[in-house]
């Protein structure tokens, strides 16, 4: 009568909307080859939160699968997130194992000195090396 699978509707019982929607932008973030729009997307909602929201958003993990370079993405993000906001990022993100090798926004060499002394430090600590960050537009 909903007109919703039943999985969707059980999860828009159980879930906050903020919850309902991070995992649909996780799920966008995932299916992405390009993945600037999602990124962007996510930028906007995690900063437009206040704490409260923030903690129902994170507080069930999103099922959807990511590779390593988006999973720190996502992660960094909210790590800024919730330093911003001065609480703790939920802990399925502490789950999420740094990059093994360091990732540049920029293919450009004569970039990187740039980005390294840059990057935010949720950024850096996750081997992402990032001009612009949570809040930030270009």
């Amino acid at each position: 009568m909903a007109g919703m699978d039943l999985s969707g509707w059980m999860l828009s019982r159980l879930l906050p909307e903020e919850g309902i929607r991070l995992r649909a932008l996780v799920r966008e973030l995932g299916r992405q080859d390009d993945p600037s729009f999602p990124l962007a997307e996510l930028n906007s909602f995690l900063s437009s939160l206040g704490a409260a929201g923030f903690a129902a958003a994170l507080e069930v993990p999103p099922e959807a699968r990511l590779d390593d370079l988006r999973a720190n993405q996502l992660a960094a993000m909210i790590e800024t997130a919730a330093q911003r906001l001065g609480v703790r990022p939920p802990r399925w993100v502490d789950e999420i194992p740094p990059m093994r090798v360091p990732w540049f926004a920029s293919t450009l060499s004569s970039l990187r000195l740039h980005l390294l002394t840059r990057s935010p430090p949720a950024f850096r600590r996750r081997n992402l090396f990032v001009d612009s960050t949570l809040g930030d537009r270009v």
